[in-house]
């Protein structure tokens, strides 16, 4: 029986199940694999604890192609079908509040200045397989991750909160005390048009533009950038660089771009503009 597909009900059932696992999985609150998986055999027509497992890090592929936080015991496991990714899109749907939840957890609460791992960004030599990559790209692309990570305020202003934080702690951990006391968060004080989120400083007390990109997803996952961001950034490129902050659900890790973008990323065009001639 365990080798018949799974149902959208069996589907729907573990990844609520899935989901119940994240929460304590993010929050650090103890809870065991096992356990959930004992409780979900007689709920899944039976179906073993091994192929519950394996489901289980299906879901954790589907997510990280969505650009969501997973659970990191359960690795990602590709050549998913297309019905469990429905049932991800469908709780999700029903959950909208789950997306902000995560997002206040890093902000809410902090006294320290942010720990930040900035590492390379993504690049040809440290890309997965082509096939497990193709799949994820094609999630991000039929669902609309960029819109998703975009229309999540909450996400993106935690996101620029948090990088405030670090570079007033970069500089004041440096003896630069008043170049911190001069970093200002543009985007919410003067509104979204500068080009750039937080305008920051080099220890040396050069100028540094940082237009923030925030992910709860891995460092692949796509992001939208305006026309007037990629104009600022051309007109300021020696001042100017964009902080892709990914995993930050979990433990924020980042990368910089510097200008030109399009010697880093592929730049397509996604919106256009009607007139009447």
């Amino acid at each position: 029986m365990s080798r018949l597909a799974w149902s959208d009900k069996e589907n729907d059932l573990i990844v609520a199940d899935y989901f119940a696992m994240l929460v304590h999985d993010i929050s650090g609150t103890f809870y065991r694999k096992s356990d959930h998986r004992r409780v979900l055999v007689p709920l899944l027509s039976n179906r073993s604890e091994g192929s519950i497992e394996f489901k289980h890090q299906n879901i954790s592929a589907v997510l990280k192609g969505l650009g969501e936080a997973w659970i990191s015991g359960y690795k990602p496991a590709f050549n998913f079908q297309m019905s469990l990714v429905d049932a991800v899109v469908r709780w999700l749907d029903r959950n909208p509040a789950w997306l902000s939840r995560v997002a206040d957890r890093q902000i809410t609460g902090m006294e320290e200045a942010p720990q930040l791992w900035i590492g390379p960004p993504p690049t040809m030599s440290n890309q997965m397989p082509p096939d497990e990559l193709d799949q994820m790209l094609g999630l991000a692309r039929k669902f609309d991750v960029v819109a998703r990570d975009a229309r999540n305020r909450a996400l993106g202003r935690a996101g620029e909160e948090f990088i405030l934080f670090h570079e007033r702690s970069v500089l004041e951990s440096a003896g630069r005390e008043d170049l911190a006391r001069k970093v200002r968060w543009v985007s919410e004080d003067d509104g979204d048009g500068a080009g750039y989120d937080i305008a920051s400083f080099e220890t040396d007390g050069a100028p540094r533009l940082i237009e923030v990109k925030t992910t709860n997803g891995w460092e692949r996952t796509p992001f939208h950038i305006s026309r007037n961001e990629l104009a600022v950034a051309d007109e300021h490129r020696d001042e100017w660089c964009l902080l892709r902050l990914w995993n930050f659900a979990r433990e924020p890790k980042a990368f910089e771009l510097r200008p030109p973008l399009d010697a880093h990323v592929s730049l397509t065009p996604t919106i256009f503009q009607a007139s009447f001639d």
